[in-house]
Order: structure tokens, then sequence, then C-alpha cells
């Protein structure tokens, strides 16, 4: 959990960055604009949620699968992340 309190003010701008263009999205399609603006803004916010996932996945690896955790401590975490990301990509 280290890992998200030591970036916690980035992350949270990740996430308002995020909620505004998912706000845009709202707009877009409730001023009828054209598809494909909508479609950019749509891929443009999957972009960010993939890119915060990363970040948050990558410290996440970092701190609970390292060598300072003990075997059992990883097999639990690998089971935990498999699930994870089966959801995730689904």
């Amino acid at each position: 959990m280290a890992h998200t309190i030591a970036n916690k003010e980035k992350l949270l701008l990740r996430i308002k960055k995020i909620k505004g263009q998912l706000s845009s999205i709202e707009k877009a399609l409730e001023d009828e604009k054209d598809c494909f603006k909508i479609l950019q803004q749509i891929s443009a916010s999957r972009g960010a949620i993939h890119s915060l996932m990363s970040e948050v996945l990558d410290g996440h690896i970092k701190e609970h699968l390292g060598s300072h955790v003990s075997d059992k401590e990883r097999d639990k975490e690998i089971e935990n992340l498999t699930s994870l990301l089966k959801t995730y990509l689904r």
C-alpha cells in the first residue's frame, strides 16, 4: 500500500484528468457531437485508465512480489494478481 501513498498526489491528478475526459464524453453525447470525436475521447479515456492501472500495478508488483516477501505471501499475491488481470482483460 505504501506505493499508492507515496504517489498519492500523482495518482489523484490522473483520476481528476480521467474524470474530466469522461465528463467530456458525456457532454459530447448530450450535444450530439460527431461520432468520430466521441470515439477519440473514449480512446483517450481508455488509454488514461490503462496507464493508471499500469502505474499502480507496477508499484504493487514491486512491493508485494519482491524478494522481501515470503514464499507463502508471494504465492497468494500471484493468485490475486492472476485473478485481477483475468477480470481486467475481459
